[in-house]
């Protein structure tokens, strides 16, 4: 895990400097549940801001339902912590796990990422279809960003669009890139017009 945040840390360093934009380009990571309870967590990614010189605005780290389960108190504390920091916070896959609602009210999240169990199917299931509604809803009236994951064809893109979500993840836009694929094709796309969140 340090290891993939080191090497992120250091590719949005060197896109910031070669596509400045503004806002400028950010990079998700995903953080295991493990990883999120390991000591010393915040005080790495801090070294590591501080290291690269990277804007803590240019992170987000994901994180799933599940690490809310164990301790929640803990969990409050260590979001804020990093929040405080100046990184960006998302729930992966949200509507799967936990969702708790009580929780959304406490926790310093920047971003919902709606489950692409709920996009892929919302065409054809009127029931998956409320559930993004209501997500989309919910993000939005808590002053949340929300991206839909699993966006694979224009029609889903114009439902979603219709809905008002901000944002899409999936292979619509791109199948999965390496360094320098993704690299070549921000370089292919005039800088505003490229998606802003790079995941790793």
């Amino acid at each position: 895990g340090q290891t993939v945040l080191r090497s992120a840390c250091r590719q949005a360093r060197e896109w910031l400097e070669t596509y400045p934009s503004s806002p400028p380009l950010f990079v998700s990571v995903n953080l295991s549940v493990k990883q999120f309870n390991e000591p010393g967590l915040v005080k790495n990614i801090a070294q590591l801001l501080e290291r690269f010189q990277l804007p803590p605005r240019c992170l987000k780290l994901e994180i799933t339902e599940s690490v809310f389960s164990d301790n929640i108190e803990a969990a409050v504390g260590l979001l804020t912590q990093l929040r405080e920091l100046g990184v960006q916070l998302s729930i992966d896959d949200f509507g799967t796990g936990y969702s708790s609602l009580s929780y959304l009210q406490r926790f310093p999240i920047d971003t919902l990422k709606i489950d692409r169990s709920f996009v892929t199917q919302m065409m054809e299931n009127e029931e998956n279809l409320a559930i993004v509604r209501t997500i989309v809803a919910l993000a939005q009236n808590l002053g949340m960003d929300v991206v839909a994951e699993g966006v694979e064809t224009e029609d889903q893109l114009k439902l979603l669009r219709k809905l008002e979500c901000e944002n899409g993840q999936g292979y619509l836009f791109s199948t999965p890139l390496g360094t320098q694929q993704l690299d070549q094709y921000i370089a292919n796309y005039n800088v505003i017009d490229v998606p802003t969140a790079l995941v790793a």
